[in-house]
């Protein structure tokens, strides 16, 4: 009989189950929220988590990783899956959906905004794995109404929507001191973004 646990005999360690990586991401985003990235450490996430230390870093590898792929799996809507038949229907869904997270997502991004700018690996991460996948599919949108024949050709102001999206919800409450919500939202759609698209 093979003893599997001979030294040189790699420990297999059971797969993560989908529903434990989304906890333990949970877990991640609740720590950032409560004390900044900065304070954020794995040990931290691991107490909250319920795991070992080793158990993050071999999921993940890095912080920087653990953040961006908790930001994404937590994410209110895949943009991907927005396909209302029309350029205003999409947008107007898309709206929606960032008005009803506004609050978390503000907080979220005003714990991770100083950091962003002091942490060039950080800011490659979000960049990479979550920016530029969504500004992709923001892309998207505008390329149907193309093809519908909705817009005669790419309007030049296409290149800032994600800029205009995000600026949009996460800034009102610097400006108002109130989260983005839905008539917000839909009002900066109707007549800024709209317009900016269509002319």
């Amino acid at each position: 009989m093979t003893d599997d646990t001979t030294p040189g005999t790699p420990v297999r360690r059971p797969r993560m189950t989908p529903d434990r990586e989304l906890e333990l991401l949970n877990a991640a985003l609740e720590v950032l929220r409560e004390a900044g990235y900065e304070a954020l450490t794995m040990d931290l996430v691991a107490t909250r988590g319920r795991c070992s230390k080793a158990t993050l870093y071999r999921q993940w590898g890095s912080k920087e990783h653990m953040v961006a792929a908790a930001i994404h799996a937590t994410r209110p809507v895949d943009l991907a899956e927005i396909d209302t038949g029309s350029l205003r229907g999409d947008l107007l869904a898309l709206g929606r959906e960032a008005a009803a997270h506004a609050e978390k997502n503000t907080e979220l991004f005003a714990a991770m905004a100083h950091a962003i700018l002091g942490n060039e690996e950080l800011a490659t991460v979000v960049r990479t794995t979550l920016l530029e996948p969504e500004s992709r599919n923001l892309a998207r949108f505008v390329e149907r109404a193309v093809e519908r024949g909705e817009l005669q050709e790419w309007p030049p102001g296409a290149e800032f929507l994600p800029q205009l999206m995000f600026g949009a919800v996460m800034s009102r409450q610097l400006f108002d001191a109130t989260f983005a919500d839905r008539d917000y939202v839909t009002r900066f759609i109707e007549h800024a973004i709209l317009p900016t698209l269509l002319s």
